[in-house]
């Protein structure tokens, strides 16, 4: 009996001495899994069938705010703006909490507005020179921040009060009437070219902290470079105008500083003035900001260039508001379409 069942090939399923013979179903999915993994080569080494590969690991995202700062990298540009940032408040006090209010104008002469343009423009150069450290002495005197932000700063000021401020008086209907008849450079007064100076130095440097800051903290949440430079963009314009308009109007009551209507001077008047720094918040933040290795570190005959570049552009666009927009309400002579030269007016 046992041995009739050995021979036929039937083994009960209690016999474990005997080996099983596979079933139909087990070697049916054998076969299938043999094919699955065929096809799945041929797949793998085909040229024109696409197979998912697998994905490099993304390397870890920097922590929230790991890059976000307000100051330069560059030690150099750090220091510079950090006087320049901490010397401002003295001068505004000086001139529009005590000069203004108190009406010390009132008995102040040519020379005693000088000295005051002065007083607000020499700190820009004098107090980095004698406060630097060890470090900032070391570099050659050329290649110190302070130095080429103050060429930069010396010649737009300069072309801002040379050329445009005779946009201010033909088309924005202001003038300058205190005593500098003998001190005069294109019938606008020495002394204005100096406050210029202390006045662009501050905005420039608070530029800078706030678009460094939006750009350097939308970076380390990892914003494409587009949305970063839609952001210090709109930084920018809302900054620009901010300050045009405070400036306007902490001098408000400034009597020699006329305007014929103020109304019209304090907003559409502030958006011109704006364009100033539309243009050179940008120009200007790019001074030595790249830190990266082999970058190339700005000269001061660079940012003299820059400078001239920022202000041929910034002439453009007020001549393209002069030509196509003309005078505000109340403004002086040189309305839309007016010819010739805005500075070579009356």
């Amino acid at each position: 009996m046992v041995l009739t069942r050995r021979m036929s090939g039937v083994v009960p399923d209690g016999d474990p001495t005997q080996p099983k013979t596979p079933s139909r179903l087990s070697r049916k999915t054998t076969r299938h899994d043999d094919v699955g993994e065929q096809i799945a080569l041929l797949l793998r080494m085909h040229p024109y069938v696409p197979y998912p590969q697998p994905r490099e690991p993304r390397p870890p995202r920097p922590p929230p705010g790991a890059d976000s700062r307000w100051l330069a990298k560059d030690p150099s540009k750090r220091f510079g703006e950090l006087v320049w940032l901490f010397y401002s408040p003295f001068w505004q006090i000086w001139l529009l909490g005590v000069i203004v209010p108190f009406k010390l104008y009132d008995s102040m002469d040519s020379l005693s507005y000088m000295l005051v343009g002065l007083g607000i423009a020499l700190p820009c150069a004098a107090l980095p020179w004698w406060l630097q450290g060890g470090a900032e002495r070391a570099r050659p005197w050329h290649e110190r921040w302070w130095v080429k932000a103050n060429v930069w700063i010396g010649v737009y000021s300069f072309i801002g009060n040379y050329f445009w401020t005779h946009y201010f008086y033909q088309l924005l209907g202001a003038d300058y009437t205190f005593p500098s008849e003998y001190q005069r450079l294109n019938n606008v007064p020495f002394s204005m070219y100096l406050c210029t100076h202390g006045y662009f130095a501050f905005y420039h440097v608070a530029a800078n902290l706030l678009m460094r800051k939006v750009q350097t903290h939308l970076r380390s949440r990892g914003k494409s470079v587009a949305r970063q430079r839609a952001a210090v963009g709109a930084v920018v314009f809302l900054l620009a105008y901010v300050l045009a308009f405070l400036e306007t109007w902490t001098i408000s009551n400034f009597p020699y500083y006329t305007h014929q209507d103020k109304g019209a001077m304090y907003t559409v008047g502030s958006l011109f003035y704006a364009i100033y720094f539309f243009v050179s918040f940008p120009m200007f933040y790019r001074i030595d900001e790249d830190t990266s290795r082999g970058a190339r570190r700005w000269t001061a005959a660079d940012c003299a260039l820059d400078a001239l570049a920022a202000g041929m552009l910034c002439t453009i666009v007020l001549d393209l508001w002069r030509i196509s927009l003309g005078a505000i309400p109340g403004g002086g002579p040189g309305g839309a379409g007016g010819s010739g030269l805005i500075w070579s007016g009356p």
